[in-house]
C-alpha cells in the first residue's frame, strides 16, 4: 500500500506507506552505500541514488478502495531520493575537504532543479537524519531529497506567515527575523559574508540553530558560485560545532527550507534556511517530544536560548582552535 490520505482536522495529507514495513535488516557487515555493494558505482564522491522503499513515486499505484464522501485519498506521488555524501563508510560531515562538500551542495542543487522540472511537485525537501537518537540506523554520511505533489503543512504555515507579514509590512518575514537576530547578537553564533548561524528567540529545541542566508534568496539554486562554497562551509562548521560540544558525534535532524515550487511566483515572500533539530538538551538526555508537544504542537523548550547560545560559541571556538 502506498497512498495519501487526508487528515481533515489538520487539513494536510498523510503519506501512507505499509510497503515500507517490509524493508530489510542490513547484515552488520554489508553496507549498499559502499563502493563494491553492487548498488552505487565502484568510484564516486557524491551520489544521487533512488530509495529502494520510497514512500512516494513517480508511477504510484492505484489507492486501495477505502475512500468515500468524507475519507478522501490520492496517489503517492512524488520521489524519495538518496544523496550519499562520501564514500567512506564512517566519515563524517565535517571530516570531508571544503571543496568535497561544494560538490555536494552542487549535487542538492542538480537535484532540486530537476525534480522540481517535475510540474507535478509542489514542494522538495532536501534533509538529513543523523545518528541513532533519531532512529538512523545506518552509519555511511547520506541525506534524503522528497519531492511532494504538495506543500507540507509546517511549510505552508511558514508561507502563509511570510505572505502575511509583507503584506501587513512591506517587507520580508525571514529578513526582518534576522535583522531583529543581529540586533539584540545573544543568540548569534558564527557569520560570514553570506550566511548567518544562530538559535532563534523561540527556538524549540536547546540547540535547534538555524542557518539562514543573509541575501534574500529563495531557492538553494538562486546562490552564486561564492554563495555556495560559502554554504558548503557554513553547513560543515555547523556540525563540526555540535560535534564538538559534548565531544561526540552529535545526533540531528537537518531540514532545508526552499520555497515551494509549481506554484504562485513566492520570490519577494520566501527565504531560504536551514533548520536543525538536534534531540539532545544535554550531554547524555534526549529532549522528548512528549504529549504536549505531538499532541497540541505546544512546545517547551527546557533550556534558556540566551545561555545555550554561550555554550555554541564556545564550542565553535573550540572547533575552529582544532582547525588550526
Amino acid at each position: 500500500m502506498a497512498e495519501l490520505r487526508w487528515h481533515p482536522l489538520t487539513q494536510d495529507w498523510v503519506m501512507i506507506a505499509s510497503h515500507r514495513q517490509a524493508r530489510p535488516q542490513m547484515p552488520k557487515d554489508w553496507c549498499p552505500f559502499c563502493p563494491g555493494s553492487g548498488k552505487v558505482p565502484e568510484t564516486y564522491e557524491v551520489y544521487e541514488y533512488d530509495n529502494d522503499f520510497p514512500a512516494l513515486s513517480q508511477n504510484p499505484p492505484v489507492p486501495d478502495d477505502v475512500a468515500n464522501d468524507f475519507f478522501q485519498t490520492a496517489p503517492a506521488y512524488g520521489k524519495c531520493e538518496v544523496i550519499l555524501y562520501s564514500p567512506g563508510h564512517t566519515i563524517t560531515l565535517p571530516e570531508l575537504p571544503d571543496d568535497h562538500v561544494e560538490k555536494l551542495v552542487g549535487l542538492w542543487q542538480e537535484r532540486f532543479q530537476a525534480l522540481r522540472a517535475d510540474e507535478k511537485i509542489k514542494y522538495v525537501f532536501i534533509f538529513e537524519n543523523r545518528g541513532e537518537a533519531v532512529g538512523v540506523t545506518m552509519p555511511h554520511p547520506h541525506g534524503q531529497i522528497y519531492g511532494y505533489s504538495f506543500v507540507p503543512k509546517k511549510l505552508q504555515l511558514e508561507i502563509n506567515s511570510a505572505k502575511e507579514y509583507r503584506a501587513k509590512n512591506g517587507k520580508c518575514l525571514f529578513c526582518t527575523m534576522l535583522e531583529e537576530e543581529k540586533k539584540d547578537g545573544r543568540r548569534i553564533i558564527f557569520q560570514n559574508d553570506d550566511f548567518t548561524v544562530f538559535l532563534p528567540f523561540f527556538t524549540e529545541y536547546p540547540y535547534g540553530v538555524y542557518i539562514m542566508s543573509n541575501a534574500h534568496k529563495q531557492y538553494i539554486t538562486d546562490f552564486t558560485a561564492k554563495e555556495s562554497a560559502s554554504l558548503a562551509v557554513t553547513i560543515k562548521h555547523t556540525v563540526g560545532m555540535l560535534d564538538t560540544l559534548f565531544d561526540y558525534k552529535f545526533p540531528y535532524m537537518m531540514c532545508m527550507h526552499n520555497g515551494p515550487v509549481n506554484g504562485e511566483d513566492l520570490s519577494s515572500d520566501y527565504h531560504f534556511h536551514i533548520e536543525f533539530f538536534p534531540p539532545m538538551r544535554s550531554a547524555d538526555k534526549i529532549k522528548f517530544n512528549a504529549s504536549s508537544e505531538t499532541g497540541a504542537w505546544a512546545h517547551c523548550n527546557p533550556t534558556c536560548p540566551e545561555q545555550t547560545a554561550e555554550e555554541l560559541r564556545a564550542a565553535y571556538q573550540r572547533y575552529m582552535d582544532s582547525l588550526k
